[in-house]
C-alpha cells in the first residue's frame, strides 16, 4: 500500500493488535483503522448498511490477495448479511453473504486492527445454523463494544 492509507490522526490502540506498528507509533494503514472504528460502531448501533459502506469504501484502497483486502471484504459481507437478516428478513441472503465472509476471514489474525476476528467468525458461523444468535450481538473492538456517535454517522454520510 502507499502513503494514501496513512493517517497520523488515528488514535493508538490499547494493546498491540495486528496493524499497529509499535516501533513507529502508528497504524500501518490509518485509514483502515479509521474505517474499522466507524464501521464497527455503526454495526453495533444496528446501522448495518452504513457499517457496510464504511468497510466497502476502504476496501477499494487494497488490491486482491492482501490481508487488508480479505479482512475488509469479510466485514463488508458481515454488514450486508446483517442488513439482509434484520431489514429484509432474508436469512438465505444472510447465509450466502456470511459463507463468503468466512472464506475471506481465513488467515486473518484474531486481533486485526482491534477487531476480535475470532469472535466475528464464531458468531457468523453459528448464525448460519441459527440466525437468532445475531439478536443483540455486537462486534468486539479493542476489548469493548463501542456504539455509534454523531461522528460515525457523518463519516458514513460523507461516503455517499
Amino acid at each position: 500500500m502507499d502513503d494514501h492509507t496513512h493517517d497520523p490522526t488515528v488514535d493508538p490502540p490499547p494493546g498491540n493488535p495486528t496493524g499497529w506498528l509499535e516501533a513507529a507509533g502508528r497504524w500501518e494503514h490509518g485509514t483502515l483503522r479509521r474505517a474499522t472504528v466507524h464501521g464497527v460502531r455503526l454495526y453495533n448501533s444496528n446501522a448495518y448498511h452504513e457499517s457496510h459502506d464504511c468497510f466497502e469504501d476502504e476496501w477499494y484502497n487494497y488490491g486482491r490477495g492482501t490481508l487488508e483486502s480479505a479482512f475488509l471484504h469479510g466485514m463488508v459481507q458481515v454488514g450486508a448479511g446483517a442488513y439482509k437478516h434484520f431489514d429484509f428478513e432474508n436469512d438465505d441472503g444472510m447465509r450466502s453473504l456470511f459463507t463468503t465472509a468466512l472464506q475471506y476471514f481465513r488467515g486473518v489474525p484474531r486481533d486485526f486492527y482491534g477487531v476480535d476476528v475470532l469472535e466475528v467468525r464464531t458468531t457468523v458461523t453459528n448464525a448460519l445454523e441459527d440466525p437468532t444468535v445475531l439478536q443483540g450481538w455486537q462486534i468486539p473492538l479493542d476489548g469493548g463494544f463501542p456504539t455509534a456517535r454523531e461522528v460515525d454517522l457523518a463519516y458514513a454520510e460523507a461516503l455517499e
